[in-house]
């Protein structure tokens, strides 16, 4: 897995597998530090939501477009990862 930096709180993350996949996220400051518990950088929780993704599903079947806050509201399993 790969995170790269684009600026304006998105990232980039690719995902190589059988099939290499690139999701672009969004985790704003507010995600960063109240709900995922300010951890060091930001990458930090990416790796740690794409880790879960990838734990329940292939990288082909992730969103290509998101915002952390959708894990966080909508993925019970993600909140007690």
């Amino acid at each position: 897995m790969k995170i790269e930096n684009l600026g304006n709180d998105v990232s980039n993350v690719t995902v190589s597998g059988s099939i290499t996949t690139q999701h672009k996220v969004t985790v704003t400051d507010d995600i960063h530090q109240s709900v995922l518990d300010n951890l060091a950088i930001k990458e930090d929780p990416l790796e740690l939501a794409f880790n879960f993704f990838l734990d329940r599903e292939p990288n082909p079947s992730i969103l290509k477009f998101y915002d952390t806050i959708v894990i966080q509201s909508g993925c019970n399993d993600f909140r007690r990862a």
